[in-house]
């Protein structure tokens, strides 16, 4: 239903929400400011996740812009991801001696096609097991799932993928609209430890851009929590390293 004249979506949210946002000036903070403001204006009852959105200006539609990548944040995500490996052989040994919560082969690959199962944040594959993973798409695709070599999801080091995803690496990747979406944390970190992850993010993220990209790189980008209000950033200093 339209707003009506004079009523923003903020009114349209709870008590909580709008106490909380007008906390949150309309202008663009420094992440040094940012940061500990998101901690501040929490109030939800449980430990909100903290996610970055940065708007970039490229084209995903063309190959050449598109911006990717991932990071194992220097402080973990505060939650461990349970991972299940897809492998055969010695390398099912490695898995689990690496601390992924599921392992398997073609009977894990059954589970998921027979019985939709998905109880897990991650899969890890060997190259040969991909014959098979590959006819998972349909379940694994739609939820971001799917193994790749570019993300280091479909390896042959096994041990080190598994723990680098328990450690807290996380994928970005641009949606249709040119926006990345990427948790760095929770309002519960130290600021230290949030401000670092969120500053190493933006910092793949400037690495990561496509020689096709013109002009300003970074359009803008919001901090907040799951449940709080966004925080603007200053883009500034990202676009002027970015040249």
């Amino acid at each position: 239903m339209p707003l009506g004249p004079g009523h923003t979506m903020a009114q349209t949210q709870g008590k909580k929400y709008r106490s909380a946002a007008q906390l949150v000036d309309q202008r663009a903070y420094s992440l040094d400011d940012a940061v500990p403001l998101v901690q501040k204006v929490k109030f939800a009852k449980f430990d909100e996740t903290v996610e970055l959105h940065m708007r970039l200006g490229v084209d995903p539609k063309h190959a050449d812009q598109m911006v990717r990548g991932t990071l194992v944040l220097p402080n973990g995500l505060g939650k461990s991801k349970k991972v299940l490996v897809i492998a055969s052989g010695d390398k099912q040994r490695e898995a689990q001696e690496a601390g992924a919560d599921f392992v398997g082969g073609e009977d894990m690959v059954a589970k998921i096609q027979q019985e939709g199962w998905t109880d897990f944040d991650a899969v890890v594959a060997t190259p040969d097991m991909m014959r098979s993973v590959g006819r998972l798409g349909k379940v694994l695709g739609p939820r971001g799932l799917m193994p790749n070599p570019k993300t280091g999801t479909v390896t042959m080091d096994v041990e080190r993928a598994v723990r680098e995803v328990k450690a807290g690496k996380v994928e970005f990747r641009v949606d249709k609209t040119g926006v990345l979406h990427v948790p760095v944390g929770k309002v519960s970190f130290q600021r230290e430890k949030l401000l670092e992850n969120a500053q190493s993010l933006i910092q793949a993220v400037l690495r990561a851009k496509p020689p096709a990209a013109k002009g300003k790189y970074v359009r803008s980008a919001t901090i907040c929590s799951t449940m709080g209000p966004g925080v603007h950033l200053d883009v500034t200093p990202y676009n002027a390293k970015a040249q």
